[in-house]
């Protein structure tokens, strides 16, 4: 199994990433790493949420993707601001589209942007980048 890298940033504190296979199984491992890098940056207030958006970010390329493998992203923006990321390999943009209230799915970019002081999608060559960002407290 791929071991998580980490990066200098220019707030000076390490991002956490980590390659995994694009499979539901990966929505922990991803949790796990999420929790791990806000728990070290000491914003633990904003665990819950990075935990939901991850798990849906996640859930949308394991859905909707290309191939076999999914990147998750975790940096530090700003002092109090945690980007959450999921790259994969299909340049198909997420849609946002409203469920009916028998829909089993078709919520999850409604999960991401509600704790999300922002989101979106970054275009590349070789496929996608979905963010979202959480801002903490003080």
């Amino acid at each position: 199994m791929p071991q998580p890298t980490t990066r200098a940033r220019r707030t000076g504190h390490p991002g956490y990433s980590e390659t995994l296979p694009r499979e539901p199984e990966s929505a922990a491992t991803a949790r796990r790493l999420t929790d791990a890098a806000i728990s070290c940056w000491g914003l633990e207030e904003l665990a819950e949420d990075a935990a939901l958006i991850v798990s849906e970010l996640v859930a949308n390329a394991v859905r909707h993707a290309r191939r076999e493998s999914i990147r998750v992203v975790v940096e530090r923006t700003a002092v109090r601001t945690v980007r959450v990321a999921v790259a994969d390999l299909s340049q198909a943009r997420p849609e946002v589209r409203e469920a009916g209230d028998g829909d089993e799915d078709g919520r999850g970019l409604f999960l991401v942007a509600a704790p999300a002081a922002d989101w979106g999608t970054d275009e590349r060559r070789w496929g996608k980048i979905v963010w979202a960002d959480l801002e903490g407290r003080g």
